[in-house]
């Protein structure tokens, strides 16, 4: 597939370095809003699992009612006027937040929150079909081996600088710096070539023409098996991954990395090194055609697999001669890393196959009911989990376990029924 390296693609390609950079400081700004409202919705409820989750399952709900729409959009205007207009509502968002000290209950964090990932919501769909623009399907590997491995990097330094930004100098302090760091990015993103749609949608924009528009986007993917599936990659792991993002704060509340948001930053920046190291590692697997119908696969089960192992981490005696010489958090941060890096393999290369599967006019569509899929099933996982301990059914190393079972069970699901499909989709199609 792609002979391109990473520092060739960014020495070689300038608008996909622009946008790269834009999105590296972004995302940074990102983790230090995300882990604020994590603290003030446990600060405002006593540490409730619930309303720590509600965080993330705003979020997450929040996106998937906004993916279809914003997918369309991205296959009706322009894509970099699409990721401009994001990053500015969310700066005004912020702005207004800071400047008359709006965030003062629970509501007012979920709704931050919601606005955030609406504005979110019309980046995503538009990046990804403008990517193609940019970059060659050589590149294409390369290019979101390293969006994912910036966003991962991004997580890590914003979710551990967030939060330790938070433990000196406080939560609006850490909000200010997100503002800056979103009109850095539209700066950035202005000096971007337009890069499409070829064939935009054309017509009057109605709310019948809209639906009419998104169900014939479900209609495409129907239509092509080998983007249905792909489609759905996301959403394997998403099935016990939404639980095992909202389960890492409570780790993080019960662990000793010292203050609380110090220690949710450290566990979420491990979270980012290990999703933008794995894919990093693993491209070579995804130039090896006959690994490939697997690999989507085998990833979410290994993730599975790591987490099976957090769970089980203090009450076997499978670590015993690691915690000879190592302290169990040590081990613990190790796991995560690697689950989140088999998961970052999942990511990326599904995204790429989309990517080169889908004609540019439904890009924008494919990747709103990608995201539709990946964040609606977090939100799910999320809840269920939260809801499962808020209710004390189950303790928090069950709930850790049965998200992994979830993932391995799922893992195995795709490797028994969709890779034979997958192995002659390659079969007969030389290029991918």
């Amino acid at each position: 597939m792609s002979g391109v390296g990473y520092f060739q693609l960014l020495k070689e390609n300038k608008p996909f370095r622009r946008l790269f950079t834009a999105d590296m400081i972004s995302y940074i700004g990102d983790w230090f809003t995300v882990i604020a409202l994590f603290i003030l919705a446990g600060e405002a409820t006593d540490n409730s699992p619930l309303a720590i989750a509600g965080v993330l399952v705003t979020r997450s709900f929040g996106m998937a009612l906004c993916d279809p729409f914003s997918g369309m959009f991205a296959d009706r205007y322009s894509r970099k006027g699409l990721m401009m207009l994001s990053n500015f509502i969310s700066l005004s968002a912020l702005v207004s937040v800071v400047s008359f000290n709006l965030l003062n209950n629970l509501f007012s964090y979920y709704f931050l929150a919601f606005i955030m990932v609406l504005a979110k919501s019309l980046f995503d769909p538009a990046e990804f079909s403008y990517l193609p623009k940019i970059c060659s399907n050589d590149e294409l590997i390369t290019a979101n081996a390293l969006g994912s491995g910036g966003w991962s990097v991004a997580l890590g330094i914003g979710a551990g600088i967030g939060g330790l930004t938070i433990s000196e100098f406080g939560i609006t302090t850490a909000l200010w710096i997100d503002c800056s760091t979103f009109l850095l990015s539209i700066l950035l993103i202005s000096t971007l070539p337009p890069g499409g749609p070829d064939n935009p949608v054309k017509g009057k924009l109605t709310p019948k023409s809209a639906f009419n528009e998104i169900i014939s986007g479900w209609k495409y993917i129907r239509s092509e098996p080998a983007i249905g599936r792909v489609v759905f990659a996301k959403g394997m792991w998403a099935s016990g991954g939404g639980a095992q993002v909202f389960l890492l704060i409570l780790i993080g509340m019960e662990t000793s990395f010292g203050e609380l948001a110090a220690g949710i930053g450290l566990l979420f920046m491990i979270r980012g090194f290990g999703s933008g190291f794995g894919p990093i590692i693993a491209r070579p697997l995804m130039e090896k055609r006959d690994f490939l119908p697997y690999l989507l696969g085998v990833s979410v089960g290994i993730s599975g697999i790591f987490y099976l192992l957090v769970a089980y981490l203090e009450w076997t005696g499978i670590f015993y001669l690691l915690v000879a010489y190592l302290e169990w958090t040590d081990i613990l941060l190790l796991l995560v890393f690697c689950a989140h890096a088999s998961s970052g393999v999942n990511w990326v290369y599904s995204t790429t196959m989309l990517q080169i599967r889908s004609g540019d006019e439904w890009r924008g569509r494919v990747a709103g009911t990608d995201y539709l899929v990946i964040t609606f099933t977090m939100g799910c996982s999320a809840l269920a989990a939260a809801l499962i301990l808020e209710n004390n059914l189950l303790e928090l190393r069950e709930v850790i376990a049965l998200s992994a079972f979830i993932q391995i069970i799922i893992g195995m699901g795709w490797i028994l029924f969709a890779s034979p499909k997958e192995k002659k989709f390659f079969k007969n199609n030389i290029k991918t």
